[in-house]
């Protein structure tokens, strides 16, 4: 009979030196070529029927137990950020420039862990079992995607994922029923005027107040457009045009995110972008080019496999309180799992603001504390063994 405490216990400083040496060597999106190596040389003697490559860098690594089991999917990213580490730690980044600002270190970290125990108690499990390595989860299109249009869904029942967080202290879960993150879109829109000199206005075709205009008019989609029992974000966060004080430019271009829980309030919200863009035209007798692209999917989590995970950690050693939270706006590519096969995504708490480990995620200092692991760890094989033959 599995003894998971004294299990994780055993296994917490590999799991930390793991982590320490992913952080210290970290890789960027669709990149990872040495991180995929070393994933590979931690799991390829524990028994798994392992696939390389999946998808560009992923890896996905199959234990068979029986034919009449269900099989649980378990996914971890392992993608680092463009962001030089700014902490003075034995185990900081030595790749310049880059490092594991989001946590993805401990994610792999912990799936490995759990990779190990579950090995070890093979003949005891109730399912088969899948872990999905998976490559690029911070750069459009992401790896999510192309694993799965390459099979890494293949046979599997259900999947599960989590994701450290420094919002929350070690030993806390953090879940939430039905939508957990938003759809994560983007949009760029070239405003093409007609440039001329700054004294003579009426000359040109000006594509700076056009734009000003256009702006202004996006603000009121939300507030005019969608429901407001329902959720919407439209963010213009870039305005590019004109290099001279005097000199009224020929083009201007702005951009920024569309975040949304439903698909028609998405579409919705282009529909109105498009809408505004052809009065624009038609007011100010310039020309707009739009592009406008799919971001990841919204979050939809089944809350059947959330109550399951729920129930299973009742009497968890080392997660000590589970807490429901709202939705976030942010961005998740585990949504492409979620969209194939039941399952949930929740997060695991790493903060302690005693060793500096209450950094925001994507910050140059952000780190964790390790110890949170355990929980994660814990979870993790929970899910897995909780589940009836």
């Amino acid at each position: 009979m599995m003894d998971l405490t004294n299990e994780i216990e055993q296994h917490y400083e590999d799991m930390v030196a793991i982590r320490r040496h992913m952080h210290m060597h970290p890789e960027v999106s669709f990149e990872e070529e040495n991180t995929k190596r070393y994933i590979y040389e931690q799991i390829k003697d524990l028994g798994y029927d392992i696939r390389q490559d999946v998808g560009g860098n992923g890896i996905v690594a199959r234990l068979h137990v029986s034919d009449d089991y269900k099989t649980v999917g378990l996914r971890a990213d392992f993608d680092a950020l463009p962001i030089q580490d700014e902490k003075d730690v034995p185990y900081r980044s030595t790749n310049p420039g880059v490092m594991h600002a989001c946590g993805h270190d401990a994610h792999t970290a912990m799936l490995i862990t759990a990779a190990r125990i579950l090995a070890a108690h093979k003949e005891e499990l109730p399912v088969n079992v899948v872990l999905i390595h998976q490559h690029a989860e911070e750069l459009l299109p992401g790896g999510a995607k192309v694993m799965i249009e390459d099979g890494a869904l293949e046979g599997v029942d259900y999947v599960f994922g989590t994701h450290v967080s420094s919002l929350y202290p070690v030993g806390t879960l953090s879940y939430t029923y039905d939508y957990a993150f938003a759809s994560a879109d983007a949009f760029s829109i070239e405003i093409e005027g007609q440039g001329g000199h700054g004294a003579e206005p009426h000359e040109a075709i000006d594509p700076v107040v056009a734009a000003a205009s256009l702006i202004q008019q996006m603000q009121s989609i939300v507030s005019r457009t969608i429901d407001p029992l329902k959720s919407a974000v439209v963010t213009v966060s870039t305005f590019n045009g004109g290099s001279s004080f005097n000199v009224i430019p020929n083009t201007v271009e702005i951009s920024g995110t569309i975040r949304t829980f439903e698909k028609e309030v998405k579409e919705r919200v282009r529909q109105r972008i498009e809408g505004i863009i052809r009065g624009i035209e038609s007011s100010f007798d310039v020309k707009c080019h739009l592009k406008y692209t799919d971001g990841y999917p919204a979050l939809l989590n089944d809350n059947g496999q959330l109550d399951h995970t729920l129930n299973v950690l009742k009497d968890a050693s080392y997660v000590k309180t589970c807490e429901e939270n709202p939705p976030s706006m942010g961005g998740e590519d585990f949504s492409y799992f979620l969209q194939e096969r039941p399952g949930c995504y929740f997060y695991t708490g790493v903060r302690n603001t005693d060793i500096d480990a209450d950094q925001p995620h994507h910050h140059p200092l952000f780190d964790i504390d390790e110890r949170g692991m355990k929980a994660g760890v814990e979870a993790l094989v929970k899910i897995v063994t909780g589940f009836e033959e």
